[in-house]
């Protein structure tokens, strides 16, 4: 997986990075994010590991997706990416995986395989929406994807278009994985 922000190393780096290139301090980006400038502090250390929904909100107030703070896009001309070069990444705290199968920097498209754990459950603030449409298909097991208020339960072939931005929280509520693919167009 070679171009991914695989380790705990290269992802605070990577936060750092994004954070004074911006020319914020760790109290602007708390106030941005809606994370605390201690929680940050220490991802930034690598003292503490980030989970999904932290990374949501942190790519959120630097106006990326979360696959665009996660993954290097691939290089030009890289027109076939094999399954086990697939950049993923796994919430330490869930076990969410996501599997970036597509992004470029060229297309404002992005094709992410995501399994969800059974009980498991990431929210995502609408910050994280604002930039974004996307459409999610469920390729294994039940979802329930509760835009605001709405939940929706989802099965197997079951598809979802996302409305405007709000709060989402997807669950598992089964006691088997959920397998899922998420289709984002960056706007």
């Amino acid at each position: 997986m070679s171009n991914i922000v695989d380790s705990e190393t290269s992802l605070s780096l990577r936060i750092a990075r994004e954070r004074t290139d911006r020319g914020w301090s760790l109290a602007q980006l708390a106030e941005r994010s809606g994370v605390s400038r201690s929680m940050l502090s220490k991802i930034e250390r690598q003292e503490s590991s980030p989970t999904a929904t932290v990374l949501l909100r942190i790519a959120a107030a630097f106006g990326v997706t979360l696959a665009e703070l996660l993954t290097e896009p691939a290089s030009a001309g890289s027109r076939v990416l094999r399954a086990a070069d697939q950049p993923a990444w796994i919430d330490p705290a869930t076990g969410y995986r996501r599997r970036q199968v597509y992004l470029s920097a060229g297309l404002p498209l992005e094709l992410v395989d995501v399994e969800l754990p059974p009980g498991a459950r990431v929210a995502a603030p609408a910050a994280s929406y604002a930039l974004i449409r996307q459409v999610l298909w469920v390729l294994e097991g039940a979802l329930v994807v509760q835009e605001g208020e709405l939940p929706t339960t989802l099965g197997a072939g079951d598809r979802l278009e996302f409305g405007p931005p709000s709060d989402v929280v997807f669950r598992n509520e089964s006691g088997r994985p959920c397998r899922y693919l998420v289709a984002v167009l960056r706007w």
